[in-house]
């Protein structure tokens, strides 16, 4: 089975840079964190309750970062737009989560938790494109 892909398929390739700029902005803070409360490589936390606060803030966007990505990419076959759109807004999520985090009030990281919507619409988008490329629906 052969498809096309369609030129809207741009919109999600778009989103992958913007994806290497928060991830690079979330890195470059802890970078900052491990200056400011003075903790040494290759230590990944410290005793320093703020530091692993914004620590856990880009290792957690790390964690799901292949899932995000794979997910954008397989569903924006079928649906380039709402994938391009959920892509952005689960990205602007992963700053509102990092900014919460970084009170040191880990309870505040919830604030990114509107960033799901896009997730999950990623997913959702990602079943249906194979269940068409199988003819199941």
């Amino acid at each position: 089975m052969g498809f096309e892909v369609s030129s809207d398929y741009g919109y999600v390739i778009l989103v992958l840079p913007a994806t290497w700029v928060i991830m690079n902005f979330l890195a470059l803070n802890v970078m900052k964190a491990r200056k400011k409360y003075n903790v040494e490589y290759p230590n990944l936390y410290s005793n320093n309750h703020n530091f692993n606060c914004v620590q856990r803030a880009h290792q957690n966007t790390l964690e799901n970062l292949p899932f995000f990505i794979m997910f954008l990419l397989t569903g924006g076959l079928m649906f380039p737009k709402l994938c391009a759109a959920s892509g952005v807004l689960y990205l602007i999520s992963r700053l509102v989560y990092a900014h919460g985090y970084y009170t040191g009030d880990p309870a505040k990281r919830n604030y990114g938790a509107f960033g799901y919507a896009g997730l999950i619409t990623l997913i959702v988008c990602t079943v249906i494109t194979g269940l068409n490329m199988l003819g199941l629906v």
